[in-house]
């Protein structure tokens, strides 16, 4: 949607003021009512002059919003929305509340996803199309309408962010901007499969966002088994522009690591990521592995995962486990498009 208000940052509904004959500062009032009060109309945005909203009524722009669906709630307290597109394509975001009720959105950027991991439902489901700028910051919009003010985003939902690249860093800005949600930099986190040459153009925007590299295997043939796209990017090449970004702004990266029975959860395969990870400032998510139909997968035991942990203690790596949330509803890591695969099986 070309003339979708809602995928503008503030710079660039400055810019489209002006050309539209109207006062720079217009672009404030469109800005926060659009994001920080979520008005549906722009003739609701009573601050503009009535003639310069007719203006742009009549050369067609809009506030767009994505609507809502579906909600599930699992025991676990995870909120799992399905938002239908103009399109008739769905995306899926997920809410997490923590101990002090803080709140993170997991937000996706395309609808599917063209990098065909295969433990993923998301990959299984294949690729429709990039989410506009508009469409990712509108998940936090209907979330916050529902459910409340979101303390942090990450880029974790649907599709890989780096593969729609300008919308994500639009997205960013927007959502980042103290007129709307004002959520800090810091409190965002984009997540990438490991694409090198975005990973060094994301260094150069400047941002304190915090980045995540899903690595999921410590040598490129098995990587290659489980992300198709490890064939194109090795690892190495992965960690030069990692240590690129880090040179460039000195921030810790996550590195994914999904847990999978039998397939990556030995100890030889920790120690070669240890090995891999030496002289990188890297902490490690091991992600407990969540089954979807049509992927023959098992999670790794528990005691496995603590295990795997143990031997990237020794070598003095951090190390986190995410256990599953939301599993009931579908609503886990890589569990996100399940139901609508569920339907092509």
């Amino acid at each position: 949607m070309e003339k979708d208000l809602t995928c503008l940052t503030l710079e660039q509904l400055e810019s489209l003021v002006v050309t539209l004959g109207g006062k720079r500062f217009l672009a404030k009032y469109l800005f926060s009512f659009i994001h920080g009060k979520n008005t549906q109309q722009i003739d609701d945005i009573t601050p503009l002059p009535k003639a310069f909203r007719d203006k742009l009524i009549g050369q067609g722009y809009c506030i767009g919003r994505i609507q809502p669906a579906d909600q599930l709630t699992d025991p676990d307290g995870t909120v799992k929305f399905v938002f239908a597109l103009h399109d008739q394509n769905r995306i899926e975001s997920v809410l997490l509340t923590d101990e002090n009720d803080r709140k993170t959105l997991c937000i996706s950027c395309q609808a599917g996803c063209r990098m065909g991991c295969t433990f993923c439902a998301t990959g299984k489901l294949g690729f429709a199309r990039n989410l506009t700028a508009g469409e990712i910051v509108e998940q936090v919009n209907q979330a916050v309408a529902i459910c409340g003010k979101v303390n942090n985003v990450v880029y974790m939902g649907m599709g890989e962010p780096f593969d729609n690249y300008e919308a994500t860093i639009d997205s960013i800005h927007i959502l980042n901007h103290p007129d709307g949600h004002n959520i800090g930099q810091r409190h965002i986190t984009v997540s990438t499969c490991g694409l090198p040459d975005s990973i060094r153009r994301f260094a150069g925007e400047n941002l304190q966002v915090r980045l995540a590299v899903s690595l999921h295997a410590p040598d490129d043939d098995l990587r290659t088994k489980l992300m198709p796209v490890a064939g194109k990017y090795p690892i190495e090449q992965i960690l030069r522009a990692v240590q690129g970004y880090q040179q460039h702004g000195g921030r810790r990266i996550t590195m994914e690591y999904c847990m999978i029975e039998g397939i990556n959860d030995a100890d030889h395969h920790a120690r070669s990521l240890a090995r891999k990870l030496k002289g990188i400032h890297a902490a490690v998510n091991l992600i407990e592995y969540n089954p979807h139909s049509g992927c023959p997968f098992h999670p790794s035991s528990r005691n496995r995962i603590h295990q795997f942990r143990d031997r990237l203690a020794e070598a003095g790596i951090e190390t986190m486990i995410r256990y599953k949330r939301g599993a009931g509803i579908k609503a886990a890591c890589g569990q996100l498009g399940a139901t609508q695969l569920e339907g092509l099986l």
